[in-house]
Parts: structure tokens; sequence; C-alpha cells
């Protein structure tokens, strides 16, 4: 009988270490935005800015990497996740650039005590790897709002989509690609928040709203 158990356990622990052996470590990615030049000639030098988090119209952004292979069918990595929820990587590479460029007195997080002039919102539309066919990329597409924080006053909007080939078809090249249209998205920001452009309804497509 004895035997027969030392059999079981040995049976168990092996079917156990090929289990652990033969499973894919979990991979993590992060948004990083390199370097831009201090702006020196903005309209908001002397305002303070709170950033908050990005909404999505689809549900809540997790630190899971989206994908698809249509317009209907959508999946997330098993194995490969963000270094965290994306709102918070979004939310903290657009304070951390515009603190970095001066472009305002202050740029604070939307939980900030402190009071702000202006606070800056933001709708995620998309932000996944889009497979079709042979084609793999990486899309964007974000709206952002400004507003007066005193009055409540819509000073501004606009939409930023972005469209950046990969170089492999896995969470890794999208990553890499995802990182060069963020890249791209935050240069745009920066040139359309610093501009004297006023009110713009219009850029925000409504069937992005409708998604």
């Amino acid at each position: 009988m004895k035997s027969y158990y030392s059999l079981i356990v040995v049976v168990v622990l092996f079917i156990s270490g090929c289990i652990v052996k033969e499973a894919i470590p979990m991979k993590y990615y992060t948004l990083k935005i390199g370097k831009m030049p201090i702006i020196h000639n903005s309209p908001f030098r002397d305002k303070v800015l709170k950033v908050s988090y990005p909404k999505t119209l689809t549900g809540k952004l997790t630190n899971k990497i989206a994908f698809s292979y249509s317009s209907s069918d959508r999946g997330v990595y098993q194995n490969s996740r963000w270094s965290n929820t994306l709102e918070k990587l979004i939310e903290g590479n657009i304070i951390a650039t515009l603190h970095q460029i001066k472009i305002f007195k202050a740029v604070l997080a939307y939980n900030s005590t402190a009071t702000a002039d202006l606070r800056l919102e933001s709708v995620v539309y998309d932000f996944s790897h889009h497979v079709r066919k042979d084609a793999s990329y990486a899309i964007i597409s974000m709206g952002f709002i400004l507003i007066d924080v005193e009055t409540g006053k819509l000073i501004k909007t606009k939409y930023f989509s972005y469209r950046e080939d990969t170089e492999t078809t896995d969470a890794k090249g999208y990553a890499k690609a995802v990182n060069i249209a963020m890249t791209r998205l935050i240069k745009d920001l920066i040139k359309w928040i610093k501009s004297e452009e006023g009110i713009d309804i219009k850029s925000i497509p409504l069937q992005s709203i409708q998604q």
C-alpha cells in the first residue's frame, strides 16, 4: 500500500514539475515617452492644470493588452500585460511630459487637493493591436477636452488618431509601435494646447462617439 501511495506522489510531482516547466512567464510592457524641448512661449505659463484619468465608452481600462482581428473579433493577450492600468500609464505620461516642457505653472493629477485653473479630460476610443490579414498595426484614437475649472466653460476640444505598423505580430511588436504612436500623440497634444485654436466640437467624429 505504501508503495502505491509513493507512486502516486511521484506521478503528481512529475506532472506538477512539467506544468511549471512549460508555463509561459508573464511579460510586462509600459508606455514610455522620450524627452521633449521646453516650451518658452505658452499662453498658460501662469496656469495650473489638472489631468483627469482618461475614460472609455466601452468599459474600464485595465492592464490587459487588447488586440482585434476584425471589427467584431476582439481579445486580450494571455501572457502579456501593461505594467499598470492603461489609464494610469496614459495619465502619468501626459503629466510627466507637460510638467517637463513647462507649458503650465504646474501639472497635477486629478486627485490632487490643490486648486487648478484648467482641467484636461480625455476619452479613449481605441488603444489596441489590430491584425488584418497581412497587416499588423497599433491604433491610438483619443479625444481631449480643455476646461476652465472656475466657470466650467469648454475652452477647446480635439480628436487625435494614429496608426503605427508593428515589426512583429505579437505583444512585443505592438508595445514598441504603440510607444511610437503615443509619442506622436503627445507632440500633437502639446502643439494643440499651446495654440490659439478655438473650440472645435466637430473635430471628434460622431462614428467614434457612437462605437
